[in-house]
């Protein structure tokens, strides 16, 4: 009971500070009102900290003296060091620090003592100047000028020494950005790796194009749709769970090269991997196989590594991936008779044994399942988990690749693979299925496996009438890109690489 009671005077205590604190900054505010302008709009940047430290970071001193060039910078102040008339303030942005000398004699003893002394941390300040160095040779900015363009009424935690709190990091999404700067870096990266996929497939003549988040019939996966519902059509809608049907639509309309980097959205579980919106790149190709798809997968995460890491080898946990190889390549079956041993292909392939195998794995069996389900379950059980090294598993059976074409050896396979890289299923291709019929059959026996053997359901027939005019030979590709980014920011949860990511309501 005593600890109880003394952590609680400690937890009072803090809040009791903090909204001392907010009181005082609100005080301070108000006399800024009514001064006049308290949200001044006239700073205007003349330069970038990074062109700061690329153009002048290797000067010495005497060169910058005779340089003596007026910087306008502006960010956040998250440190100020008074030392009486004198005074060493650090101002962040998101591109870093730079250090400001900030002295009465150059912004007169009057605006020093009456205004830039009272401003606090998380402030966000302009300032003029011109660049030195210290005697320890860091790069500052002697202020000329320095004013005060946005009060920041909430204090800041632990004075931006870095926010830990990972519910309080993806709630407030702006003060894990402020406080921590490997946020900053991830969502950096993030932006530079987009922007690398886009120049890829540009270079690789791929058009970019867009397709309606909102669907009528919610297609080309597997999954759970939101459902929403458009007043002045009076209809039901659903938000996209892939693409897929859509951009195989341009292919037959004329286009050969596309791919779009969208939003999905799946109304399903939330796990470390699993984020019900998520980001995906997909692509078309016409006249090309899931084989084609292999060759560039492994040319983009070859450029990818090399633009962003500088080389082919990237960290992820405790592995090191060297994309400069060529990538294993396995089927389903031999990947699970190599983590299990004890399992055969033999057995794999008589749907009792398969039955008895899935079932001494802990899955739980439907008896509509075919032996393609139950091979798939017991591959997801024992070998995604184990497959670090880049690894391309093909031939999946068809009952669980109701899009894809199937093999011409056994028409119980798919010309299809999944890439899986540290655990992660990172990407899905294949040869897509441009046989109306066959397609047609295949939505009517997923909706059965789905709707509980209920042929009334909707089905794309759209679609169906669009491959009626004919889809040419094509490949397509999914790339989950949040996986993706969180390979190359060596990030374990998925919540970490998405800005916003969907949390419970408090």
């Amino acid at each position: 009971m005593l600890k109880i009671h003394c952590h609680s005077n400690i937890q009072n205590k803090k809040k009791n500070t903090i909204n001392h604190e907010l009181h005082t900054r609100k005080k301070k505010l108000e006399k800024l009102k009514k001064q006049g302008n308290a949200f001044p709009n006239n700073f205007h940047k003349n330069i970038t900290l990074t062109q700061i430290y690329k153009i002048y970071g290797k000067k010495s001193k005497e060169e910058l003296k005779t340089i003596n060039k007026t910087i306008k910078i502006a960010g956040r102040m998250t440190s100020k060091r008074i030392m009486g008339k004198n005074s060493f303030v650090i101002l962040q942005n998101i591109e870093g620090k730079i250090q400001l000398y900030v002295t009465s004699k150059k912004i007169t003893e009057n605006f020093y003592k009456k205004n830039f002394k009272t401003w606090d941390l998380g402030d966000i300040i302009g300032t003029h100047g011109t660049l030195f160095k210290t005697n320890t040779g860091e790069l500052s900015i002697y202020c000329k000028k320095i004013c005060l363009l946005t009060k920041a009424i909430q204090p800041f935690p632990d004075k931006f020494h870095g926010l830990n709190n990972h519910d309080i990091r993806y709630r407030k999404r702006y003060l894990d950005l402020i406080t921590n700067e490997k946020t900053r870096l991830i969502f950096k990266t993030r932006s530079r790796i987009i922007a690398e996929i886009r120049k890829f497939m540009h270079n690789n003549n791929f058009v970019e194009v867009e397709t309606p988040m909102m669907q009528i019939i919610p297609g080309g996966a597997k999954a759970n749709p939101f459902k929403t519902y458009h007043n002045s059509l009076n209809l039901n809608m659903y938000m996209r769970i892939s693409p897929e049907l859509y951009l195989k639509q341009l292919i037959i309309g004329g286009f050969e090269k596309i791919f779009e980097i969208n939003k999905n959205f799946r109304n399903e579980g939330i796990s470390p991997y699993h984020n019900p919106e998520f980001t995906m790149m997909e692509l078309y190709i016409a006249y090309e196989n899931y084989l084609g798809l292999i060759i560039l997968i492994e040319k983009l995460f070859k450029t990818l590594t090399k633009k962003i890491l500088g080389e082919h080898i990237l960290h992820y946990k405790n592995y090191i991936f060297d994309f400069s190889k060529k990538f294993t390549k396995m089927t389903m079956k031999q990947a699970i008779c190599h983590f299990c041993p004890n399992i055969t292909q033999k057995k794999l392939d008589n749907i009792h044994d398969a039955y008895i195998i899935a079932n001494s794995l802990g899955i739980q069996t439907h008896k509509t399942w075919g032996i393609g389900k139950i091979q798939t379950k017991i591959f997801e059980h024992v070998a995604e988990n184990n497959l670090i090294q880049p690894t391309f598993i093909t031939h999946y059976p068809t009952e669980v690749s109701p899009l894809a074409r199937k093999n011409n050896k056994n028409p119980l396979l798919a010309d299809r693979f999944e890439l899986f890289i540290g655990g992660l299923e990172i990407g899905n291709g294949f040869s897509e299925l441009n046989d109306s019929e066959n397609q047609k059959i295949n939505f009517k026996k997923n909706l059965q496996s789905i709707h509980n053997n209920n042929t009334n359901i909707l089905y794309d027939k759209n679609y169906i009438t669009a491959l009626e005019y004919g889809l040419p030979p094509t490949a397509g590709l999914g790339i989950g890109i949040d996986r993706l980014i969180m390979l190359f920011t060596n990030t374990t949860n998925i919540r970490d690489v998405i800005l916003f990511p969907l949390l419970r309501p408090k």
